[in-house]
């Protein structure tokens, strides 16, 4: 399964890149195949390009922030959940890709 992901908190710094890295090493250990886009002080880092999003099973928006270019989205199954609560329990997300992958395309799941 491929998933894409966003990441981005409001200073753009630290919480933008912890979650992140935590979002791959928790898809990676659930057996999924990711890739993640972060929205920080330097701007967007390893942007997605929209051909991965659309052939993306689910898409994750971790933010406290409306992220650039939310629209990329608009096509996909999309778990969105907040920074905070995604640092202190990433398995909520990734319990909620079961949800989502049969969940018609443009269905927001929210955690």
């Amino acid at each position: 399964m491929k998933l894409v992901g966003v990441t981005a908190c409001i200073s753009g710094v630290a919480h933008t890149y912890m979650a992140a890295e935590l979002l791959e090493k928790a898809a990676k250990k659930a057996g999924y195949k990711i890739q993640v886009e972060t929205q920080g002080a330097l701007g967007a880092e390893n942007s997605l390009e929209q051909a991965a999003i659309d052939a993306a099973d689910v898409a994750f928006i971790i933010s406290e922030i409306n992220i650039e270019g939310a629209e990329r989205f608009e096509q996909s199954r999309l778990i969105k959940m907040s920074i905070s609560d995604f640092l202190r329990s990433p398995e909520l997300a990734i319990n909620a890709i079961e949800r989502a992958k049969v969940a018609p395309a443009g269905t927001v799941i929210s955690v």
